[in-house]
């Protein structure tokens, strides 16, 4: 199988730059998740993170990239996207670059609206890996290689039962966990914008 050719910093920069400046002033029912690269500018990593297990958390356990709610005092989301991220991971964005935004999705859970409302952040920390230091509602974080969640051979589906029927979603799978859902759709936009497809089972 061929190279996978992931983007190099210089891409993301150009897709993203029509959005460098899109944000909201904080309000209810919003969240805000960072998509937080580093590394060489072409060989870039993603912090992706595990969920802690928590029996009145719908995605405990789940594979995500750092975020969380957009608190009363937060300024904006974006400004919610940093303060979770230094939170979850101990990284701080405020020295990093701001490479734009992916817009805002609806967030769902059991295939139900939640009423909450999505921003992604896009952020360049640097060249090095900075160590991830989780927090208690984190098992681990990672450095992800985005070639990696580009490489079909990572495609795999979750399988779940509802409503006593058998559903397959799509993923990818890294270290034994599966990247799925509402973070396989937002890494789906973000690879779209430089007209690429996140892995996906054939």
């Amino acid at each position: 199988m061929p190279a996978i050719n992931a983007p190099d910093l210089e891409l993301i920069r150009r897709a993203l730059a029509a959005t460098a400046c899109d944000d909201q002033p904080a309000g209810s029912m919003q969240a805000a998740v960072a998509l937080v690269l580093a590394g060489e500018p072409s060989d870039l990593h993603l912090c992706l993170i595990r969920r802690a297990e928590h029996e009145l958390d719908p995605w405990s356990g789940h594979m995500a990239l750092p975020g969380g709610r957009v608190d009363p005092g937060d300024t904006n989301p974006r400004t919610a996207a940093v303060r979770e991220t230094s939170e979850e991971v101990g990284l701080r964005l405020e020295r990093s670059t701001h490479l734009g935004s992916l817009g805002t999705r609806p967030v769902t859970s059991a295939g139900g609206p939640t009423g909450v409302s999505l921003f992604s952040f896009v952020f360049h920390l640097g060249e090095t890996l900075e160590p991830l230091v989780p927090s208690d509602e984190v098992a681990e974080a990672f450095w992800v290689p985005l070639r990696h969640l580009l490489d079909v051979r990572n495609a795999a589906y979750r399988r779940a039962t509802r409503d006593g029927q058998i559903r397959e979603q799509p993923a990818v799978a890294y270290q034994g966990h599966l990247i799925w859902g509402l973070t396989y759709r937002v890494l789906t936009t973000f690879f779209e914008r430089m007209e690429l497809q996140i892995a996906r089972p054939e």
